[in-house]
């Protein structure tokens, strides 16, 4: 199972350009580790990810397996933001596939679920409440808002840049801030430890 996870992920590597690849593949134990769950048949990959069959209708969608919303959502807006909002891009529709209520978590493989995301993980439709997604984080955007750093030369704190570590196809996207298979005991899954408002921090020059 560990070596089949290990090919899934280096093969969504070389296949999709620009999907974030966890590190350390820590999906084992994680939230996402859904394998003590009846209806998953102890499988930990293939509620998201199989290597036959995968759906291809999506870009940026590593060997994917679970049914995609087609919610089309209320999106951020403020009299301060200038990038210009998308409805959520293909790696964030991704996510809100299950997070967004419309589409059940054990929907995958081909077969209709029935067991919907609750409390906390439910993040809806209206996406007013929500950090903004799917825009472009360019280096004229930072110059024109005047509070965001560089993303060609800011360092992410991972090794690289903004733009190299955070960014999906220069998007900013779910996955910028979030890792899916994240164990660390980081109860938001994120890829930065934001204490100290450290994960803000690192694109918001405050």
């Amino acid at each position: 199972m560990v070596k089949c996870r290990a090919i899934l992920l280096a093969l969504s590597a070389l296949l999709v350009p620009g999907f974030l690849v966890p590190s350390d593949g820590s999906i084992v134990g994680s939230k996402h580790d859904f394998s003590r769950q009846g209806w998953s048949g102890g499988r930990i990959c293939l509620p998201c990810h199989t290597p036959h069959n995968a759906n291809t209708t999506l870009t940026n969608a590593p060997l994917w397996n679970h049914a995609v919303t087609t919610a089309t959502y209320t999106l951020y807006s403020s009299d301060t933001l200038n990038a210009q909002l998308e409805q959520p891009s293909s790696s964030s529709r991704l996510c809100l596939s299950c997070h967004d209520g419309t589409v059940a978590i054990d929907s995958f493989g081909g077969q209709v679920g029935s067991r919907m995301v609750t409390g906390d993980a439910l993040i809806g439709t209206d996406l007013r409440g929500t950090h903004p997604i799917s825009f472009e984080y360019t280096s004229s955007l930072a110059n024109e808002d005047g509070g965001l750093w560089d993303p060609t030369s800011a360092p992410s704190g991972l090794g690289g840049t903004i733009e190299t570590d955070l960014l999906i196809r220069g998007k900013v996207e779910c996955s910028s801030c979030h890792d899916a298979h994240n164990k660390d005991g980081n109860e938001a899954l994120l890829r930065i430890d934001n204490q100290g408002s450290a994960l803000c921090l690192t694109c918001h020059d405050k």
